[in-house]
């Protein structure tokens, strides 16, 4: 099976990324590359005042999450950078003068692009699937559980890149966490019908 993505795209993505001499990449450009990739992902957009926040929210419907977006603020939740389940336009309104406050708050210096509206999905597992440059062995894809399970159990392993189907099918299996992925104490298994 060929895979087929937009390499423009993608190579324009991490041009500017490089060009802005940083080693990782914003919610927005992540997404940029998982379209350019044909990877599904929520609705969303990039809000610069409240009032395109709320006119964003209505147009996807809710309830929907809102993350500050900033090249220079990694981790959203630390930042008090995320707010989940909002239900309504005047949330989203006050949701977002209450994130770009909590950012400039974290880090008066950061440079703020706005505040990504996204559509919210209903519970599922996270997870992270990303790629790097290893000094040792090149490039390389990587997958674990997500959010703060990845930094907290350091629970990822590595392909060389690119990956065969099956190489990825094993990367789900190789972690501790499998478990969680299979479904436990009445949790249901993680969907794996993309691969």
């Amino acid at each position: 099976m060929t895979i087929r993505y937009d390499q423009t795209a993608v190579q324009a993505v991490l041009d500017q990324v490089k060009a802005e001499g940083r080693t990782s990449l914003t919610a927005l450009e992540g997404k940029q590359v998982c379209d350019a990739y044909g990877i599904p992902t929520p609705a969303e957009g990039l809000a610069t005042s409240a009032e395109a926040a709320k006119n964003l929210a209505d147009g996807m419907g809710y309830p929907v999450v809102l993350k500050i977006a900033s090249p220079d603020i990694l981790h959203k939740t630390d930042a008090g950078g995320v707010l989940t389940g909002l239900s309504n336009a005047a949330e989203v309104g006050q949701g977002y003068a209450t994130i770009i406050a909590n950012a400039k708050a974290y880090n008066a210096h950061a440079a703020i692009s706005g505040v990504q509206v996204q559509q919210m999905l209903p519970a599922a597992q996270e997870v992270l699937v990303g790629a790097t440059t290893d000094p040792s062995f090149g490039k390389v894809v990587a997958f674990g559980l997500g959010g703060i399970l990845v930094e907290v159990m350091q629970d990822i392993t590595f392909r060389l890149a690119p990956a065969s189907r099956a190489e990825a099918m094993s990367m789900l299996d190789d972690i501790a966490g499998a478990e969680v992925l299979n479904g436990v104490r009445g949790g249901g298994c993680a969907h794996r019908g993309g691969f």
